[in-house]
């Protein structure tokens, strides 16, 4: 019998509030994040909108000294790292360091420093760029930076799976502490990826709404969706084995209960229309955490508003729910938050987290026309009121990617 693992800190940062607290007020009041790209000119661009997370200055939370050596997705990292361990209160000592592991991930590392000094390359020569450039570019970067920040000593590296990333590294965190090497680790992703190559990139495979600031999108579900919304941010958890933290005095926020990943097999960037993939995922997850389908209170989808996307995950639900699937509520934060890539399964693990805690299941905003293709219950618009002990976190990536994390209230 495994012992059971737990959650005893969160950090967050999102283009709806730079703490866990902001986040929990803005999702459950359907508040959206979605304003004009203002990181770099998009004059020559059909996408103009993003979910940038505001009034974020590094310098007044790092040191400008640390900060400019930073990758922005690095420095989200740095500062929702710090929230977590605030809330914890887990002190890493020369004792305990070894047995305190990160694993932190990142869809693609530091895109921001790659853009801005390639230009400086063009404009001023190789001299120009950053001595610090590449650690600012490594995908492992945050993940190391952490143990420089905090000092834990056991394993420190980052996952990438795409936009599963977060909710990989979260899940391979818990396949670690089950097997008792570790007593916590420190999890989650970080994405910084609003920028000009990756704006473009997206909008070239179709993937990208381009409704302008003030029109209604996102739109997860509806019949209207035009596809996803990029946005920034990151969701760092601590997860720590039951008797550790017990033994410490912690305040422990859930059980992490399961976790399952897949592959589709089938398109590098396409799921597969069945999303039989996703409905595994779901299968083995619910085996794992030895949950039956009539305890899942809620879902959390990855719900990116892509006409594919999200008629594959009705699909999927519908395969492993059946009728019950009408009956569960479902939602997509995205729908506010936008698409933060790798960090959007560590943030949405958070939500489903405090919508436990709460009792409260946070909306689908944007949502006005019914799809035939997409008919369960999206809780649309408005958030609910509901006392519920199971959630899913459900994040597929391209590649093929398949990720489901399943939550309970802690008792």
């Amino acid at each position: 019998m495994h012992e059971k693992i737990v959650v005893t800190g969160m950090g967050a940062i999102s283009a709806v509030g730079n703490t866990v607290q902001e986040n929990w007020e803005n999702i459950k009041n359907g508040v959206s994040g979605v304003g004009p790209i203002t990181a770099f000119d998009t004059k020559d661009f059909l996408v103009k909108i993003a979910c940038q997370v505001k009034n974020f200055n590094a310098d007044d939370l790092l040191s400008s000294r640390i900060a400019r050596r930073r990758d922005r997705y690095q420095q989200f990292a740095a500062v929702a790292t710090q929230e977590a361990l605030n809330q914890s209160e887990l002190e890493i000592t020369e004792e305990n360091a070894g047995r305190i592991g990160v694993v932190l991930s990142t869809s693609i590392g530091g895109l921001v420093s790659l853009e801005e000094n390639y230009l400086k390359i063009i404009k001023g020569g190789p001299r120009k760029t950053s001595p610090f450039l590449i650690p600012m570019l490594m995908p492992n970067g945050a993940a190391g930076l952490v143990g420089i920040d905090h000092g834990p000593k056991g394993p420190a590296f980052s996952i990438s799976s795409a936009c599963a990333s977060g909710q990989d590294a979260i899940g391979v965190a818990w396949m670690m502490l089950r097997s008792g090497v570790l007593d916590v680790i420190i999890t989650g992703a970080s994405d910084a990826l609003i920028t000009s190559l990756a704006v473009a990139g997206f909008d070239r495979i179709g993937a990208m709404s381009r409704r302008s600031a003030g029109e209604i999108t996102p739109r997860p579900f509806d019949k209207n969706r035009d596809g996803l919304v990029i946005g920034e941010g990151c969701g760092v958890l601590i997860l720590e084995r039951e008797q550790f933290a017990r033994d410490r005095g912690a305040n422990i926020l859930a059980e992490l209960a399961g976790y399952a990943a897949t592959a589709d097999a089938y398109h590098i960037t396409a799921p597969t229309e069945n999303g039989e993939g996703g409905s595994r995922a779901m299968r083995l997850a619910m085996e794992v955490a030895r949950v039956n389908k009539e305890d899942i209170g809620y879902i959390n989808a990855h719900g990116t508003a892509t006409p594919l996307n999200d008629k594959a995950e009705t699909i999927a639900l519908k395969s492993v729910f059946g009728d019950l699937a009408y009956k569960i509520p479902i939602s997509s934060t995205k729908s506010m938050t936008g698409h933060m890539m790798g960090a959007t399964g560590a943030l949405e693990l958070v939500y489903c987290i405090l919508a436990l805690q709460n009792k409260v299941i946070p909306p689908t905003i944007n949502y006005q026309t019914p799809d035939p293709d997409c008919d369960l219950d999206y809780v649309p618009n408005e958030a609910r009121d509901l006392k519920f002990d199971v959630a899913i976190s459900n994040a597929f990536g391209f590649g093929g990617h398949n990720s489901v994390l399943i939550v309970r209230n802690y008792n």
